[in-house]
């Protein structure tokens, strides 16, 4: 395992917790001011499964079978952690780190693979 990879599990999965987040009227009137359009909720809960899905196959295809799941849960907990403190702290910040974070992992996943 790559520190690589980790980072690529990492973004991904913290992308993926970011769109969950912004899909809860709570935490999407604290980032954006308004409330999410009905429209918008279904598409960030399926944005934000589909990042823990591409966070769990790329954690897999790095590490294999034996260590993959580790490294994605501990990949979870340091994104869900980081999500809960941009929230808490900053929820403007949200949705720029999320958007941020996809150019990143994208540009981890040779890294991740060559490693």
């Amino acid at each position: 395992m790559t520190s690589a990879a980790l980072i690529l599990s990492l973004l991904l999965s913290f992308s993926g917790f970011a769109a969950l987040a912004l899909s809860l009227d709570r935490h999407h009137r604290a980032a954006y001011r308004v409330g999410v359009p009905k429209a918008r909720v279904g598409s960030l809960r399926m944005a934000g499964w589909c990042g823990l899905g591409l966070s769990f196959a790329a954690a897999v295809a790095v590490a294999g079978w034996n260590f993959g799941p580790v490294q994605w849960v501990g990949s979870l907990t340091g994104s869900a952690l980081a999500v809960v403190a941009i929230v808490a702290y900053r929820p403007t910040w949200l949705r720029t780190a999320a958007l941020a974070a996809l150019p990143l992992a994208a540009a981890a996943v040779p890294l991740a693979l060559l490693g």
